[in-house]
């Protein structure tokens, strides 16, 4: 039978693409946003967190302590692509959330599984004419081009089937129109940019709807979505070895570490309940992919959390920004 081999979670915000010295042009999105979420629900401009939360960040973003961060943080993705290599995974499975990339309001499903042979990523970071920076963030989101990455269809036609069978009625998308820049999107080719090392290991993206009301699943049904997950690939015949990542989160656009640490704290301890029980209100904006992480936490079963790493990436004295998170499971020995 198939198995899962290994489980990681991975943030994958546009500052593991980017120099310490470019972190300001996400600063300055931050200023700018009106809707900055706060873990109890509320959407609040720069000016009314500063003014809740005072500036409680500005002795943690001096460069020197940046520095140290951007460090800590790359150690941590290549800690992770070590243990994907060491894996050897036939196939790699991305739970991954759609920033309009490829589907639109026009047509979003709640969940949805691309089972094509081949994967088309977007360009949309691709301008010739894109400030520098972006165009960093887009080769490190393999999104400066329409690269083409392997699928693997008959992998992924059995876990939709499979999934239908366990009452989850997902979406099934088969390929991608190649025009404008639509394409699969970043929770996927930071992924296989940082991860896989330029290996074309076969991947099979599952596009969960996290930003987009109002059809975004709780935290308890991506829970009980990963556990099908599981039972699912572990009843597949053959004995393909199988990688389960979550991409994306942890807390952001104003970093909560007191959430960040509740999620990291109930993957080690296994308390899956707490992880159930996360409230809606705390997973709006960037802090929904939090439910990525969740699915993850279901798919990989019995695999124990093996290790994690996590660094509140502070980037404006409010303390907005992004808490990144990284993790693996793997069993002992």
């Amino acid at each position: 039978m198939a198995q899962v081999v290994l489980g990681i979670g991975a943030s994958h915000t546009p500052l593991l693409t980017l120099t310490v010295e470019q972190w300001q042009h996400r600063a300055a999105a931050d200023y700018d946003n009106p809707e900055l979420n706060l873990s109890d629900g509320r959407l609040l401009t720069y000016q009314q967190v500063l003014a809740e939360l005072g500036p409680r960040c500005t002795t943690v973003i001096t460069p020197e302590v940046l520095a140290a961060k951007e460090r800590a943080c790359a150690a941590a993705l290549e800690r992770l692509a070590d243990e994907l290599e060491q894996a050897d995974p036939d196939v790699v499975v991305i739970v991954g959330d759609d920033h309009h990339e490829l589907f639109t309001s026009a047509n979003q499903p709640a969940i949805s599984i691309y089972h094509g042979v081949e994967i088309l990523t977007s360009d949309s970071f691709g301008h010739e004419d894109a400030a520098p920076w972006v165009q960093d963030m887009g080769r490190g989101y393999l999104m400066d081009a329409q690269h083409r990455l392997a699928g693997a269809p008959a992998f992924a036609l059995d876990l939709i089937r499979g999934l239908v069978d366990e009452h989850f009625d997902v979406g099934a998308c088969s390929h991608i129109e190649a025009h404008g820049h639509v394409g699969l999107g970043h929770a996927y080719g930071f992924i296989v940019q940082r991860l896989l090392r330029g290996r074309r290991v076969p991947i099979v993206p599952i596009l969960l709807n996290t930003y987009f009301g109002p059809n975004v699943p709780t935290a308890a049904r991506c829970h009980d979505l990963g556990l099908a997950i599981h039972r699912v690939i572990e009843a597949m015949p053959g004995d393909q070895r199988v990688v389960v990542v979550g991409s994306g989160g942890l807390s952001h656009f104003v970093v909560d570490e007191a959430l960040d640490q509740r999620v990291l704290g109930a993957i080690s301890s296994g308390d899956h309940s707490a992880l159930r029980s996360i409230p809606r209100g705390a997973l709006n904006s960037g802090s929904s992919e939090i439910l990525n992480w969740i699915v993850a936490a279901g798919a990989v079963g019995s695999l124990p959390l093996a290790w994690s790493e996590y660094q509140p990436l502070f980037r404006t004295p409010a303390g907005t920004g992004v808490g990144a998170g990284f993790a693996a499971w793997k069993a002992a020995g």
